[in-house]
């Protein structure tokens, strides 16, 4: 049995109990026993004859608010939607680089973009595959596994590693191997009030643990507020929502393209006619109907998917709900096969799983939905060891039998016109983000028979009020080897890269590009002598441009909603930062005469009064206010 202690009490204990250096290693994302973490990192701050390394990813900290309109706009936001959730104070320290020389803190995997600054962050990334992670904190002399679980009364005897059975399913066996050799190894436990009870492979015993808080963390669970889906990702949704095939498997990512894929689907599901006659309009579809055909489809799911998938996010939670996931897998290779001949009963065998996830964070409202859950439909879901999803060694059999036509959908930020994408660094080598699970499932995407992986990308993206193409000629980083390329999804179509020649590779990924970009992008594939010299662009592909997509976005405005698995902000806020957004892209010498006639021209106050209530703009004093006021209100009628 643990024992019981307090915040203060678990401290005293790790110290007593482990040596001078502990190395700590909690759960990436939502996981972390924050409150027990900043007690035990502001004593060893004290202690330098201590040593502190703390292994991890993902660290969650609220986004900072900014400053001007910006600011307005977020604090209020933030406040609400984070309230009392507990901030890590190493984290806080690393973004200024000031942790105490006693202390490290080394991930495999950072919040996008928010560590881009910090010199101690970039110099302590592990560039670890998600899969390797454990292998690799328990080479390290991991001496300390700490995390959040979730506690039911129902199941006395048992706990729930609830949101993250990730690594810690991993890392259990590897330390019962040290610990069977004489090393002092310990696993604490802070129960949270709020975290859903997950059973199956996430449950376990109460002996598992060491050390168990037994004060009930009741603060704010991390969110990840859904934010508005633009019309880019909405038509990257729509051409990989018909590479998914009835019958299959899925696996998607988090951001807005992910939900944009998520609204493709239920579209293809409930509004099929709608659905198929916006597609009709697409520039190429012909071009890519085979393929479609042959790997994907657009009518509606007779079968169903499976969903496996390292993040359990919102989007698979709709689909679940929506009656779209609805493919079980058994656990058993005899039945699994018999599932797969159609001959499974399962009126008799209705104990299968309908999603597998190694990790989940989303919403307020996912958190709300899953504790919502009965014990019938929180049992189809089971989240397990990150080594279950994220690779085919181990089960292989099982594996093969359930993740039959998969789709391993993943985001990147940057594709070569050779095939390499880029998901995780900077050409400069800074660290956005982490290789993850990325990797792991194009490999899958090559190894299962049937199997596809589908990168998605945004063809172009503006910054600073100057526009440059995600597809360029090279980059000094890969995080996917071209030779491992695929199938790769712009806003403009879809790209198959598969066993194909370079200079078909190019042409396939040019005719899925920005048209701004495709006469420099010709030149240099030209140059590099890996296009014909007398190589031209099929016209069909000639007009790929955002006007063309507004057109037929507006013919369709059913499919392309601004918030499709619905939002956390008022509808205020909602036209807010819709203007905000607008005034943003006007900032730059080629728009500036634009929006200052639009901030002439912009309507009285009494037009907006709870919207500039909201920024504090209602009464503004000084010029400054005044200005910003002009502003938010010739935003808010150019996108009303």
């Amino acid at each position: 049995m643990p024992h019981s202690c307090s915040i203060e009490q678990a401290v005293d204990h790790v110290l007593a109990e482990l040596p001078a250096h502990i190395h700590m290693g909690m759960p990436l994302g939502l996981g972390k026993p924050n409150r027990f973490a900043n007690a035990l990192y502001t004593r060893i701050k004290s202690l330098p004859d201590r040593h502190l390394t703390i292994y991890t990813a993902l660290c969650l900290g609220r986004p900072d608010g900014g400053d001007g309109l910006q600011g307005r706009f977020l604090e209020p936001f933030l406040e609400r939607v984070f309230d009392d959730y507990p901030e890590l104070d190493f984290l806080a320290d690393l973004r200024r680089d000031n942790l105490p020389p006693n202390i490290h803190v080394q991930q495999f995997f950072m919040q996008p973009g928010s560590l881009l600054g910090s010199v101690e962050a970039q110099q302590d990334y592990v560039s670890s595959n998600y899969s390797h992670a454990a292998r690799d904190i328990n080479a390290n002399g991991l001496n300390l596994i700490a995390q959040l679980i979730a506690r039911d009364p129902q199941r006395p005897d048992h706990l729930s590693l609830s949101c993250n059975p990730d690594i810690t399913l991993d890392l259990l066996p590897l330390v019962e191997k040290r610990r069977a050799a004489g090393e002092r190894i310990l696993v604490l436990g802070h129960v949270h009030s709020d975290l859903p009870y997950m059973q199956g492979d996430a449950e376990v015993g109460l002996d598992t643990f060491d050390l168990l808080i037994e004060y009930e963390e009741r603060s704010t669970l991390f969110s990840t507020p859904n934010m508005p889906v633009g019309i880019q990702d909405h038509f990257i949704g729509l051409y990989a929502s018909m590479l998914v095939r009835d019958g299959g498997t899925l696996q998607i990512g988090i951001g807005s393209m992910g939900d944009a894929l998520t609204a493709a689907l239920l579209a293809r599901q409930a509004d099929n006619e709608t659905y198929r006659a916006c597609l009709a309009e697409l520039d190429g579809i012909s071009t890519w109907k085979p393929l479609i055909e042959a790997q994907g489809g657009v009518m509606p799911f007779a079968t169903g998917l499976y969903g496996c998938s390292e993040m359990l996010v919102n989007g698979l939670l709709v689909l679940l709900d929506a009656g779209i996931i609805r493919r079980k897998v058994y656990a058993d290779v005899e039945l699994q096969q018999m599932a797969n001949d159609g001959v499974l009963d399962e009126s008799v065998y209705s104990d299968g799983v309908l999603i597998h996830g190694g990790f989940f964070v989303g919403p307020r409202s996912f958190y709300e939905r899953l504790r919502e859950f009965t014990p019938a439909q929180i049992a189809q879901i089971n989240m397990t060891a990150i080594s279950y999803i994220n690779e085919l060694y181990g089960n292989e059999t099982l594996k093969r039998l359930q993740r039959r036509d998969a789709r391993f959908i993943n985001s990147c930020f940057t594709v070569t016109l050779l095939g390499a994408a880029v998901s995780d660094q900077l050409a400069d080598g800074r660290v956005v983000s982490g290789v993850g699970g990325q990797y792991n499932f194009v490999a899958q995407g090559h190894a299962l028979e049937g199997a596809r992986s589908v990168l998605i990308l945004r063809s172009w993206r503006e910054s600073g009020g100057e526009v440059s193409s995600n597809i360029v000629w090279d980059y000094a980083h890969t995080t996917i080897p071209r030779h491992l390329r695929d199938i790769v999804v712009t806003e403009y179509g879809i790209a198959d890269l598969r066993g194909r020649t370079d200079a078909a590779v190019i042409e396939a990924l040019l005719n899925i590009s920005d048209s701004r970009f495709q006469p420099g992008l010709i030149d240099q594939a030209q140059k590099a002598g890996k296009l014909p010299k007398d190589f031209r662009l099929d016209p069909l592909f000639s007009q790929n441009t955002p006007e063309r997509l507004k057109d037929i976005r507006d013919q369709f405005p059913s499919l392309f909603i601004e918030y499709p698995l619905g939002s956390d902000f008022t509808a205020e806020e909602r036209d807010l930062l819709r203007a905000l957004n607008w005034l943003k892209s006007k900032f730059k010498l080629t728009e500036i005469i634009e929006l200052g006639k639009a901030t002439l021209e912009a309507p009285d106050a009494s037009a907006y009064p709870e919207h500039l209530q909201r920024m504090g703009l209602d009464h503004p004093q000084g010029l400054r206010e005044e200005l910003y006021q002009r502003l938010v209100l010739a935003g808010l009628q150019a996108t009303a």
